[in-house]
């Protein structure tokens, strides 16, 4: 029977790629000249830095456009709250891996609820999809890409 896995990974090498790749952005930046602002990449996390909120919510923009070049999903990303000490501003860029159990059941039920011939089982940080028809399992990709879960979403172990 035709099964594949729903999986949420995230290449931390393109990654670091993306962040270095926003370093030098930053370094060509006009409205940024003459200010104390860096991206630390500290795997699997990205500390951004900088002198006030407004420049950090750009940096952030910046690493995202980065990170989309490198076809990294910018989903993945979960930037934290800024905080602040004196006069820098700082947050710090955690990347999603795997699939949590509240997400993995709005899955489930979600494939359930659509009445297609398949069946979800989680198993651990992904979901396992079987269905008699390759037809189906399409259909639950385009399902899944489609719903907002607020994550990134990847499909292999395609077996027929």
């Amino acid at each position: 029977m035709p099964s594949f896995d729903i999986v949420s990974e995230t290449d931390m090498e393109e990654v670091r790629n993306a962040t270095e790749n926003a370093t030098r952005d930053l370094a060509t930046r006009w409205d940024f000249k003459n200010v104390e602002a860096n991206f630390e990449w500290n795997k699997p996390n990205v500390k951004i830095s900088s002198e006030s909120d407004y420049q950090l919510t750009q940096l952030v923009d910046i690493l995202r456009n980065n990170l989309t070049r490198r076809k990294v999903d910018p989903q993945a990303m979960d930037v934290g709250e800024p905080q602040a000490s004196g006069k820098n501003w700082w947050v710090s860029v955690a990347f999603k891996e795997g699939i949590e159990q509240p997400v993995a059941k709005k899955i489930v039920k979600l494939i359930k609820d659509s009445k297609l011939k398949v069946q979800a089982a989680i198993q651990g940080d992904s979901v396992r999809v079987t269905g008699k028809k390759r037809d189906d399992l399409q259909a639950v990709m385009q399902l899944v890409r489609e719903a907002e879960l607020g994550q990134s979403f990847q499909f292999n172990n395609f077996r027929d």
